[in-house]
């Protein structure tokens, strides 16, 4: 375990927010997270992993601590499918490789998104037609407020649009560990979620998990800015849902407004289209702006702090209200 006091948080958060923390503690397995809830028992507690999905609004008065267990280790294999247990700590696109690498299939469609194993049940990680709950068999980890460990299946997991029950019930209770995950031995490609299949037509690229993967990464990296070269969390508010009377009365004015039926009847409507459309795409409001190619992500031009992108929030959320009378929902985690 390693111990860190009065730590930039700048290196980090994908943000790239310069914010102090009084410790955090880097634990590499299930023992040394123990020790690290032991030694800060009392204090306030934050967990975080690659820190692409939080905005600091200031210094950190308490504990970070950060569950770096690494590992991918298939515990069974059937005739459909293969369970494999991750540590929190595994870069989630290591992961992703890793599985198409074995013959494994399921998470491809979620290639290039950025942060740990450990996150992706927290937020429910989704991109191109798949979400994490998809995958996902049961997620393990240590409690934080009674001895001994957690293991929740996916159903106990309460997994919602960008959520789940870490978010909720949860949140604060429990640091995970390790997430299994039920992957597919056979393909069941999912093409017509965004632009995928018209980019491995581009390049008549046969379908392959690969060739999915690549054409995925080039989509996103033609979209989203490198948090190395321009801070971000990538997509900053989550796509609404409403109700169908409502998706009608916006596409009356807006013929063209993409949207997506979801399982229970409402209607989903792109929060970078909503943005673009009304006005925010590549506005600029001191240090923080949206981003000029991708209207979903907020990014910090140069020493931003929160306040600063909060403020950038703030102003495209009263413009989109303003214009379509939906009130966007901030997908980053504040802390």
């Amino acid at each position: 375990m390693e111990r860190f006091e009065n730590i930039n948080l700048k290196r980090y958060n994908t943000f790239g927010i310069s914010a102090l923390a009084d410790e955090m503690y880097n634990c590499y397995d299930e023992e040394e997270v123990h020790e690290a809830l032991k030694r800060t028992a009392g204090r306030r507690r934050y967990v975080i992993g690659g820190g692409s999905n939080i905005l600091l609004l200031g210094d950190f008065h308490g504990a970070i601590i950060r569950p770096l267990i690494g590992g991918v280790e298939i515990r069974l294999s059937d005739s459909d499918y293969t369970y494999v247990t991750a540590g929190a700590g595994v870069e989630w696109d290591d992961f992703v490789r890793w599985a198409i690498e074995n013959g494994l299939y399921g998470v491809e469609n979620l290639s290039g998104i950025p942060g740990h194993v450990g996150a992706c049940p927290v937020q429910n990680i989704g991109a191109y037609g798949v979400e994490a709950k998809d995958v996902i068999l049961n997620v393990e980890g240590v409690w934080t407020d009674r001895p001994g460990m957690f293991d929740l299946d996916a159903k106990e997991c309460a997994f919602g649009y960008r959520d789940s029950i870490f978010k909720h019930e949860m949140r604060g209770r429990g640091v995970i560990t390790h997430v299994t995950f039920r992957l597919s031995n056979k393909p069941d490609f999912k093409l017509d979620y965004g632009a995928i299949r018209q980019q491995m037509e581009s390049e008549r690229a046969e379908v392959t998990a690969a060739n999915i993967r690549a054409a995925v990464k080039k989509i996103r990296d033609s979209k989203l800015p490198d948090p190395k070269v321009q801070g971000n969390a990538g997509s900053f508010f989550k796509n609404p849902e409403v109700d169908k009377s409502a998706a009608d009365a916006i596409r009356a004015d807006h013929p063209d407004m993409p949207s997506y039926s979801t399982p229970s009847g409402l209607v989903k409507i792109p929060a970078g289209w909503l943005i673009e459309r009304s006005g925010m795409k590549g506005q600029s409001l001191g240090p923080a702006a949206v981003h000029d190619r991708q209207a979903l992500v907020i990014v910090n031009k140069g020493g931003a702090t929160g306040a600063d992108i909060m403020a950038m929030c703030d102003a495209v959320k009263s413009r989109v209200k303003e214009a379509f009378g939906i009130e966007l929902t901030a997908e980053v985690n504040l802390v």
